[in-house]
């Protein structure tokens, strides 16, 4: 049996061609082989840097394809027999030619014949890495790594290739050209100087983090005017983000057509053809004798919690992750400086309401036992009469966040919003001067892999039918039964959405009934508090596993939609996820704040659920405490379980389950175990990047409950500082750390959630205004106080809200089954309305009032909304999108740019002017010459002018 061994250099590096291990045993092999296999010897793996290089140590490995693949018994065994004959010679097996490049492996007769499937996969790896070799790409095998079953291709892009692409892609690349940045003068400088000093502290250690005063002026790659740009060090030219992103590009186009139609990376990596394509890391973040790297960088100076107080090195992360992520960290920054000074303001509204809570006059006579308040029971029968001055705690609770400040801090958060939004927006325009990406246009992406099958499928039913070959597209027609999926599954989930808090209200209801027939006095007074935090917490549970539910239907019914690029499937992804994910979360939030206690009917006539539940009542001091209870513990729980919990806990678990499984099936030996991995095996055993919706997605919903019910909880700013601190450098350590190095994608904007984040704060403004106006008890305390106080003062209001009822005109069966529970007999009892009394002609209808009371709600509302509108829209016109200094720039690298072509058109010209003045010095010479010659060789010259006349 004959096997065929190869050097993992280039034939024409070792100045050899490459033949057959047999051949060199019997002819033996020359001084330079010999050379060659004793330096291999040494350390080959050090020499590539441990995968980050090729095997010759040269050429830097920008993109690395795995496969899966079969080994053969016959074939492991020749191995080892090679391995013990000669280990220097067992080092270079590691990389096998590819095809065009090389001999290849006689498979018939070191291998068993496979299956169909794997022969298949086989060949079309074979064909595309022929067309990506034709493309001008240079690829290296390794089948002989720590990692069964497992082979690597690694790319490199080479000089003429990345000069190719960059044209093609208009890549902005610095050139030559520097200039002078526009630097404050007078009392801005020194201002900006002293801010300087007082923040140095807690700038990141990074050199792309410092003041620039001088550019370099950028221009669209060409290759036509490479003297423009600094070449000086063509290695670091373009970067590795840059590389791997052109890479990709090529990797995206080429096609692969034994399988019937054209397939990219895309596909082939859905078909199972390659298992993952990814970029590598620079090197490794830890560890003893570890090179300087931009990984390292940032996980000192950006993913430690070390460093919580630093500003983020959002220049390095671009750098390393590309403008798409780069903008994700930017933006989060902002929104994380942003809720200071909202903190900042809510605990100063939080501290009023404690400082006020002893001077309020409604909570001191709900508190005031003297006041004698008789209320009606709670439930049918089981319930009995109760004393108003039990709810005091309640009372003085909701003081706390249902005070005068409240709607001072609505307005100013709805302000706050607004400002936020045209901060990032100048914020966003100074990283794309920075960045290079004022004139990026995005252009149309390729189709995405399942797009091409179904149009393949589509094509290859019609050519069955009508025998014709033209280039099909998907048509709504051929969309419309996902789009009917999509329509009926939403609602479906909505409707569900809704049936579980219908389901959780059926609970509060039934357990307050059950806690008040078996509890004690004391616990009876405690029912309200235990059914409200018991069904908060299984609403929250029932939120953060129907979010992964619902993250799940999404993604589905938008791949069964198969939207044709990948820009289109991220939106409609976005979009469904959001609108699902917001119910879920908001359901429960929207019923206390806006529903509970509006149907109870009165006693005596009370709404019923299925004949036997009553409605839900609000408590006496409004509903606004309970919506508190609610929104805190889903905020801060989802914060603490699902965004971080599960963010750590699920990908170590992950990691675990990997490495357990690798360590099943290693096969090797002792020195092959304690080899150390190359860098592409390190980074293969991370997680896949999974793209940045579900990091976005936590955020906006998390801007929702600072935003929409803020005036209920003024504290939530507070808590969303506090974990965005956390969830920085959590996502940052993931993505140095846990992940496998995304894909640089370039981007200038944060594309659909700017108009998401929009939209919410547009909303926040009218439910905020419906809050303060029908949940609290801000608007019914004004229109007493200017209507109804005698001495214009709140003495009096707590009764002046509340209807009474005369125990005799309970329904048959409804009335307590104890009245005299409280010590003595009950004529007349108390509850929350504005009905009239029972000694009215018209009793218990509706007073009058409640439609004045009602009346100063909604035009509280109109007010508020049209108001803060306004304001709103005023900060966005008197902010300016563009910070005027960028503009000016942006301008001047105009000038500069026109300036620069001008001069070398220029120089064109007097070269031409140049060439043309020596042509005609020439011309003058020879005739110069003419005569001369005649004089002195007459005969010579009449034979030079015979030639022409003949």
């Amino acid at each position: 049996m004959r096997v065929n061994k190869y050097s993992c250099l280039p034939a024409e590096e070792k100045g050899i061609h490459i033949i057959n291990i047999r051949a060199i045993e019997d002819i033996g092999y020359d001084q330079h082989e010999s050379t060659l296999l004793n330096s291999l010897s040494k350390n080959p793996d050090a020499d590539c840097k441990y995968g980050l290089y090729f095997r010759d140590g040269k050429r830097k490995v920008d993109y690395i394809l795995v496969y899966h693949y079969k080994k053969s018994s016959a074939g492991k065994t020749l191995a080892r027999r090679a391995q013990q004959n000669d280990a220097s010679v067992r080092s270079t097996k590691q990389d096998q030619p590819l095809p065009g490049k090389g001999v290849q492996l006689e498979m018939g007769e070191t291998e068993p014949h496979m299956d169909y499937h794997e022969d298949d996969k086989r060949f079309r790896r074979e064909e595309y890495e022929g067309n990506l070799v034709e493309a001008g790409l240079e690829l290296e095998r390794d089948e002989d790594t720590k990692i069964h079953g497992i082979g690597f291709v690694k790319i490199h892009a080479p000089w003429n290739v990345l000069c190719r692409e960059a044209e093609f892609l208009k890549l902005k690349m610095p050139t030559k050209k520097m200039y002078q940045i526009n630097q404050t003068h007078g009392l801005l400088k020194k201002i900006n100087s002293v801010i300087q000093k007082i923040t140095d502290p807690i700038q990141p250690k990074v050199a792309e983090h410092k003041p620039q005063t001088v550019k370099r002026l950028s221009y669209p790659f060409s290759r036509e005017k490479q003297h423009l740009f600094d070449l000086s060090d063509k290695d670091s030219f373009f970067d590795s983000k840059t590389r791997s992103t052109i890479v990709y590009e090529i990797l995206k186009r080429t096609t692969c057509t034994k399988a019937k139609y054209s397939m990219g990376i895309t596909s082939l990596l859905a078909n199972g053809v390659y298992s993952a394509a990814y970029p590598l890391h620079d090197g490794d973040y830890e560890g003893e004798n570890v090179e300087p790297n931009d990984r390292k960088l940032l996980c000192e100076e950006w993913a430690s919690y070390g460093v919580f107080y630093k500003y983020q090195p959002i220049d390095l992360v671009r750098k390393y992750f590309g403008e798409k992520i780069g903008l994700y960290f930017a933006w989060l920054g902002v929104y994380t400086q942003m809720l200071i000074p909202a903190s900042i303001v809510g605990i100063i509204v939080f501290l009023y309401g404690c400082a006020t809570v002893d001077e309020n006059i409604p909570s001191m006579e709900m508190c005031d036992q003297r006041n004698n308040i008789t209320m009606c029971p709670l439930c049918d029968k089981t319930c009995s009469y109760w004393k108003m001055s039990s709810a005091c705690a309640t009372a003085r609770a909701s003081h706390l966040f249902d005070n005068p400040a409240t709607v001072f801090f609505s307005v100013f958060m709805a302000l706050w919003a607004a400002t936020f939004m045209e901060h990032w927006k100048r914020k966003q325009m100074r990283l794309n001067y920075r960045w290079d990406l004022t004139g990026f246009e995005e252009e149309e992406d390729h189709p995405r892999a399942e797009y091409e099958a179904k149009v393949l499928e589509k094509s290859l039913r019609k050519e069955h039918k009508h025998k014709e070959t033209d280039r099909e597209k998907l048509t709504w027609k051929d969309r419309f039964p996902a789009y009917l999926t999509n329509f009926v599954g939403i609602i479906f989930m909505v409707g569900l959405t809704f049936a579980i808090v219908f389901g959780v209200i059926i609970y509060r209801i039934s357990t307050a009934a059950a806690l008040a027939i078996s509890s004690t006095p004391s616990g009876r007074s405690s029912v309200r508090v235990t059914v409200t935090a018991t069904a908060v917490i299984i609403n929250l549970v029932v939120i953060i596993i129907l979010d992964e539910v619902y993250g799940c239907i999404a993604r589905w019914l938008t791949q069964i939609e198969v939207p044709k690029t990948d820009k289109n499937f991220e939106e409609r992804l976005i979009f469904k996820a959001f609108l699902l994910k917001f119910v879920n979360a908001y359901t429960p939030i929207f019923y206390v704040a806006f529903f509970k206690g509006r149907f109870v009917g009165r006693p005596g006539d009370y709404v019923y659920i299925f004949h036997s539940f009553r409605m839900e009542e609000c408590a006496p001091g409004g509903c606004l405490m309970e919506l508190c209870i609610q929104l805190s513990i889903i905020m801060l729980g989802k914060q603490l379980i699902q965004n971080n919990l599960f963010e750590i806990g699920i990908p170590k678990m992950k990691k675990l389950i990997r490495y357990l499984k690798l360590k099943r099936r290693r096969s090797l030996d002792h020195e092959e175990h304690m080899k150390k991995k190359q860098r592409y095996e390190v980074d293969y055993n991370l997680e896949p990047f999974a793209g940045l919706t579900p990091e976005y997605m936590e955020m906006i919903i998390q801007f929702g409950f600072v935003t929409l019910f803020v005036a209920s909880f003024p504290l939530a700013p507070l808590f969303a500082l506090l974990n965005n601190i956390i969830e920085i450098r959590l996502d940052a350590k993931k993505f140095v750390t846990e992940l496998r190095r995304p894909v640089a994608v370039r981007a200038k904007d944060i594309g659909i959630w700017y108009n998401i984040l929009r939209g919410i704060g547009k909303l926040a403004v009218i439910i905020n205004a419906f809050v303060i106006s029908f949940t609290s008890d801000f608007i019914p305390r004004l229109v007493y106080l200017y209507m109804y106080s005698e001495n214009g003062t709140m003495h009096g209001f707590v009764n002046h809200t509340l209807s009474s009822f005369n125990v005799s005109d309970f329904q048959a069966g409804t009335a307590p089954n104890d009245p005299l529970d409280l010590g003595y007999e009950v004529q007349i009892c108390r509850y929350k309305d504005y009905r009239e009394p029972p000694w009215s002609e018209n009793k218990y209808d509706i007073s009058k009032d409640f439609w004045a009371v009602l009346a100063a709600r909604l035009a509280f509302v109109i007010v508020f909304q049209n108001l803060v509108m306004f304001m709103s829209e005023f900060v966005d016109w008197i902010i300016p999108d563009i910070p005027k200094d960028i503009s000016q720039q942006i301008h001047k690298e105009k000038v500069l740019m026109v300036e620069v072509f001008m001069r070398e058109e220029q120089g064109k010209l007097q070269m031409l002017e140049t060439w043309k003045d020596k042509d005609k010095k020439k011309g003058e010479n020879c005739n110069n010459h003419s005569p001369r010659l005649s004089r002195s060789h007459s005969g010579s010259l009449s034979s030079c002018h015979s030639y022409p006349l003949d």
